[in-house]
């Protein structure tokens, strides 16, 4: 027999749920408020007691509401927490298996794809996302196998939360990790993410990307496109990281692919020079680059990288030699509509330059003994004294190394 003060104890429980059965809308809400008051950071055995051993009644009720009204933002981010309080309890794993069973997964899922809702509701939904994938394994199969990655990387690329976004690069990280079904569907979708017109979400899937290297072990060559791409960027971060994530690349399959695309971005196509960029042709009133200035980033971008990843492996900058790097940075240099492409590409000409000297030798005589002269005295600014004539000459100017030559040096 259950003694008074148990039975006490379920009278007041049933009284309680039954209240939430009956109330309405600002009802529900006060009761909400006054859960997360009183059990925020409870563990499990603590929660049982605060509802005499009936806490998963009063979570059911939650995700049953949450079902409901999730698309009508109704209590939305009091309910997201006040589930979160059970799914984050200390030994409250039965709370989280509950939540999964019944559904909870595939509605904070959900959540993300209404553009209606707000951007902090969204934000808790990938709280309780990231608490589903800290469970293990299982549990990051259950979202992948949900579409997860797919919502979570069209999330990252619309969402205008600096915060939220951070959130969702933590929660693909971690389902990057420990999960080898998965993992290169999570690779794909932050590959999917860089085209996306945030800047900060390109930097926060690029990040992700470098470190999943050592995980995903072989690269699709589908990446080759979308991470040159993305060095026409005008935001330095997100260059970085493209470069960053390039020197991880070049360990792998791709980067033959890699060093050909960035040889090819020194010399752009001339009609690019005079065109608009299609965001600015279907908003003319916005303001946007125009495509030549995007195009110059680029190459300013790419002779930066070439420099750096040329600099970090001799094995690296003699292949860059066989893909005639040399011409491309000496049309970079004569680009006198953008210092940034000179002074970069000049920085990296210098280093080839100096370390073969079979380079060195063709690049003399393209340039001629005094303009040579100014560039082996002053590489990072001899190109301001250049004239119109001398840039075109230099543009024009063929650096034809034999492969054979590169691969003897």
């Amino acid at each position: 027999m259950t003694s008074v003060k148990e039975q006490e104890a379920i009278r007041k429980l049933m009284g309680f749920l039954q209240e939430w059965d009956n109330a309405h809308k600002v009802a529900r809400s006060r009761i909400l408020d006054d859960f997360i008051k009183s059990n925020d950071g409870k563990t499990e055995p603590e929660l049982e007691l605060e509802f005499s051993h009936g806490a998963s009644l009063f979570l059911a009720r939650l995700t049953a509401w949450l079902r409901m009204t999730y698309m009508y933002s109704t209590c939305l981010n009091k309910l997201l927490k006040s589930i979160g309080i059970f799914l984050s309890a200390a030994s409250g794993r039965r709370y989280l298996i509950e939540f999964v069973e019944i559904g909870g997964v595939l509605i904070l899922l959900e959540i993300l794809g209404l553009n209606h809702l707000k951007e902090e509701d969204k934000r808790e939904s990938v709280k309780l996302l990231q608490l589903v994938t800290d469970a293990g394994r299982k549990y990051k199969e259950i979202i992948c196998e949900s579409y997860g990655v797919r919502s979570l990387a069209e999330f990252l690329a619309t969402s205008s939360s600096a915060e939220a976004q951070e959130d969702v690069r933590v929660l693909m990280d971690s389902l990057g990790r420990g999960n080898p079904k998965y993992q290169n569907q999570v690779y794909k979708g932050l590959i999917a993410v860089l085209p996306c017109a945030s800047p900060h979400a390109q930097q926060m899937a690029l990040q992700t990307l470098a470190v999943m290297q050592d995980v995903v072990g072989e690269v699709p060559s589908a990446l080759v496109e979308p991470v040159l791409g993305v060095l026409c960027s005008a935001h330095l971060e997100v260059q970085y990281e493209a470069i960053q994530l390039l020197k991880a690349l070049m360990a792998h399959q791709v980067r033959p692919a890699l060093l050909e695309g960035l040889v090819a971005l020194l010399t752009p196509p001339r009609k690019k020079a005079f065109t608009f960029c299609e965001e600015t042709a279907k908003d003319p009133a916005a303001l946007r680059l125009r495509e030549p200035v995007l195009v110059y980033i680029q190459q300013a971008a790419a002779a930066k990288a070439i420099g750096m990843l040329a600099k970090e492996s001799a094995e690296v900058a003699e292949e860059l030699i066989q893909v005639k790097v040399a011409h491309g940075l000496m049309v970079a240099v004569a680009n006198l509509d953008h210092a940034a492409s000179q002074r970069h590409a000049s920085i990296a000409l210098e280093y080839f330059v100096h370390t073969f000297p079979f380079v060195e030798e063709c690049v003399k005589k393209a340039l001629g003994h005094r303009l040579f002269q100014h560039f082996k005295d002053s590489p990072e600014t001899w190109y301001t004294k250049m004239d119109p004539l001398q840039a075109e000459e230099l543009a024009s100017s063929r650096v034809d190394i034999p492969r054979e030559m590169a691969r003897m040096q």
